[in-house]
């Protein structure tokens, strides 16, 4: 009976602690959020109206609120509770300047209800020091105007700071403290305060005036003017659980164990490692590094330095709330799977009589890594051949010996965990290494073994090519780096070109076309899915790469990080052609498909841009699911030396992308090796789902942009041939031009393979005779395997339509 009772009792408490979850699920519900916003939107909209029926009907209703009496009529027009509300608002606290805090509370319900995104910590810090102080500046400039009045301009907040600080500095130090509170509050509402000031110093008018805040700096070294980054003071780091365990197996022929205190066969010593902290990003204005030279300028000193983003002076960079934050289990090392693990380890090595002094394991979020240093005179090569034992005996996918570790005195041997964990971009993005990263294009790839936020300058790479089987994680990869930019640059500092043969990749990026796309003047979708569009963009590209080369000569300088900051520093004239080049990141989806259409037409761009183009911010990412030699060529590979590889099903095709097996031995699912050109990596990739990407597109299209994507310049052909698909120069006809249109009218049958037999010519060469008879309107369009249609009767028409030419 009483272990019955005991039973109930613990069922109660268990039910007790089930409902805290619940709660939290639905505090933290879309629903939930959306529900407060209406109320909060609809109490903003109905303190307004009643705010602003105050200025008619506040003289007629005052009386009967201040008698205390029931009101049974009000004047105001959203009646007694309205009446009751806006005599609060206005007299009792700060007067006028409570529309700035009505206002944030529109912009916070708006935000609730996810129709419009805004960073309410600093919309609460600025709207509520604007509300302070105009509620003081009112009452001490125009409240002498009100004082027979029942109304305070300013409030009861504002009357009585204004006449504390009449009474305690005088009129002049009162008036002082409001202008220089004023400056300070419009420093922190918007950026343009401090170049505002600066002008105005710099003004001749002034220049008398400010004569006296001048010094002679000739001695002293020139500081670097950098934008700080604000954090806020409220948010703290929160550490991330720990993941790193160090297990010791002793000398075998030893009897005692290495921890004297723990006298079993098993002793373990459990390291804990530090780990990286979570910041939430700052979702206000981007601003690229302004670095100011060390010779005076006088254009820097009247304009300031030149800043690229002030064409988009309000855009925010995304914010952290738009990726999703998983629910990840209690990151607890389990113990009994690393004792097992381990065991087994030793076992198998014993069987083939190698003996090991001590087993290190390194926990990761799907990968252990057990390093293991083996007795003296043992061969490295015996260790290497046990791949396949080692597997069998763990009964795991995916074994992988690496012998011996690079830089260390080991062997590692890595093993999948049982219970893997996601790697989310939210966790990625939050991290205090990206936040604090100062790369020029940061790409965050995911953790690795030890728990490390990994991340690579593609500024540095400079080219990536990534490569795995189908369903392995390529194109989440691939968002994750498209991500990772998104979320540190500005529009006017990055431009993308992306190729998406499939169609459906990356056609959820186009809503951020008049941001951080770049096309064709010509062409209507950014997004490029037509092989033929795809050389004519490679090819403008080069031409863009030789443009920027032009104006790297003219400016003297060697790279486009010298000459942005020469040209911010106004030490380029924007007349004679200098302008501000933005980074161009090029990413090509499904490589292997536009090497089989188009062959050397796509190879002999791409080489060209990988081996030139890195000096002018012009990089690439491709990518394949077909990683072979006849795709993967060497041309390729030389110039693609940073390399990504997923999964693969055969050795082969992992000697193809890395040089050297490991690819065929990962588990999938976002499993990757990174290497550039010397030691590999074993990285989780980010986890970023198509929600997640939605909503950061729509984050960004949503905000002004430019009036049209960055234009490429026109690419011109050999042949004369404009850039757009399909256009054929007449002015410029083969010479077999008339002898092919006699056959085909004679013959009544537009076919390329009759021009090719009687001319004995090549496909290509009758290809584009037949597309200059299309031209000039003697035979049809295409029509698959079928003949083009000949709407030209008889030679006698023919000769016709030959003068007419």
């Amino acid at each position: 009976m009483v272990k019955r009772k005991l039973a109930v009792k613990e069922e109660k408490q268990k039910d007790g602690l089930s409902i805290l979850p619940k709660w939290k699920d639905f505090i933290k519900s879309s629903s939930t959020h959306y529900f407060v916003g209406v109320i909060v939107l609809a109490f903003a909209v109905y303190a307004t109206i009643a705010m602003i029926s105050f200025f008619f009907t506040g003289a007629a209703d005052q009386s009967r609120i201040e008698s205390g009496a029931p009101i049974e009529h009000a004047e105001n027009w959203t009646g007694a509770r309205g009446a009751i509300l806006s005599n609060y608002l206005m007299n009792e606290c700060f007067g006028l300047s409570m529309f700035f805090l009505l206002a944030f509370l529109v912009m916070a319900g708006l935000r609730l209800m996810k129709a419009r995104y805004s960073p309410l910590m600093k919309s609460f810090i600025i709207f509520s020091l604007l509300t302070i102080w105009t509620s003081v500046a009112l009452s001490f400039f125009f409240g002498w105007a009100f004082e027979e009045s029942a109304v305070y301009i300013g409030g009861k907040h504002g009357l009585i700071v204004s006449d504390w600080l009449s009474n305690q500095l005088g009129l002049p130090g009162a008036f002082l403290v409001l202008v220089i509170t004023f400056i300070l509050v419009m420093i922190l509402v918007t950026p343009k305060t401090i170049p505002f000031l600066n002008r105005l110093q710099a003004s001749p008018k002034w220049g008398k005036f400010f004569k006296w805040t001048k010094r002679d700096n000739s001695n002293k070294k020139p500081k670097t003017k950098k934008e700080p980054v604000q954090k806020d003071e409220e948010e703290d780091f929160v550490p991330l659980e720990t993941k790193t365990t160090i297990l010791v197996v002793e000398d075998q022929n030893k009897k005692e164990p290495f921890v004297e205190e723990n006298k079993n066969e098993d002793s373990f010593e459990v390291i804990i490692a530090p780990e990286d902290d979570y910041i939430e990003p700052k979702n206000d204005n981007p601003k690229p590094n302004l670095v100011q030279e060390e010779e005076p300028n006088e254009l820097v000193e009247e304009l300031g330095l030149f800043d690229p983003t002030l064409d988009l002076a309000h855009y925010n960079l995304p914010s952290l709330d738009l990726l999703k934050k998983y629910d990840i289990k209690d990151n607890q090392i389990d113990m009994e799977e690393q004792n097992e693990n381990k065991n087994k380890i030793i076992q198998t090595l014993e069987k083939f009589s190698i003996r090991i002094k001590t087993i290190k394991a390194t926990v990761g979020p799907t990968i252990t890594l057990y390093e293991i240093v083996p007795e003296d005179g043992v061969r490295i090569s015996k260790i290497r051949n046990l791949e396949d034992d080692i597997a069998m005996s763990l009964a795991a996918l995916g074994i992988r010996i690496i012998a011996p570790m690079p830089g260390k005195g080991t062997i590692g041997i890595e093993v999948p965990n049982k219970d893997p964990q996601m790697v989310s971009m939210h966790s990625i993005i939050a991290s205090k290494k990206y936040q604090e990263s100062e790369m020029e294009l940061p790409l965050a790839l995911g953790k690795t073994i030890t728990n490390e936020v990994f991340m690579v300058d593609l500024a540095k790479l400079p080219h990536l090519l990534v490569a795995g089987a189908t369903g392995q994680g390529k194109s989440v990869g691939l968002n994750a780096a498209i991500t990772s930019l998104l979320y540190k640059k500005h529009p006017a500092e990055l431009k993308f070109v992306l190729v998406d043969p499939k169609m459906v990749e990356f056609s959820i990026y186009s809503v951020i076309e008049k941001h951080f796309l770049a096309k064709l003047p010509d062409e209507g979708n950014a997004i490029i899915t037509d092989f033929t569009k795809v050389v004519h963009t490679l090819n403008s590209l080069t031409k863009e790469m030789d443009d920027r080369y032009s104006l790297l000569n003219q400016a003297g300088v060697r790279n486009v990080k010298e000459y942005n900051d020469k040209f911010i520093n106004r030490r380029l004239n924007p007349n004679k052609g200098h302008r501000f080049m933005p980074y161009i990141v090029v990413v090509i989806d499904e490589f292997g498909d536009l090497i089989m259409t188009a062959g050397k037409e796509i190879e002999l761009p791409i080489a060209r841009i990988a081996q030139k183009a890195r000096a002018v911010g012009i990089h690439m990412v491709i990518a394949t699911q077909r990683p072979t030699t006849n795709i993967i060529t060497g041309t390729i590979k030389a110039n693609f030396p940073a390399r990504i590889a997923f999964r693969v099903m055969a050795m082969i095709d992992s000697r193809t992308i890395l040089d050297s097996p490991g690819a065929n031995q990962l588990i999938g699912r976002g499993d990757l090796l990174f290497t550039q050109g010397g030691d590999m990596v074993r990285v989780q990739c980010a986890f970023v789902d198509t929600p997640e990407v939605e909503r950061i597109s729509k984050f960004i299209g949503n905000q002004q942009g430019y009036p049209t994507a960055f234009p490429l310049p026109e690419y011109v052909g050999e042949d004369g041939g404009s850039s757009a698909p399909g256009a054929v120069d007449l002015s410029n006809k083969d010479s077999l031009f008339e002898e092919a249109a006699r056959l085909i009218v004679i013959h009544q049958q537009g076919s390329t393979s009759l021009i090719q037999r009687k001319f004995q010519i090549g496909y290509n060469r009758a290809g584009r005779l037949m597309d200059q008879l299309e031209a000039a309107g003697i035979v049809g369009p295409t029509q698959g395997s079928k003949a083009r249609e000949v709407y030209i009767p008889d030679e006698y028409h023919l000769e016709q339509l030959f003068n007419t030419l």
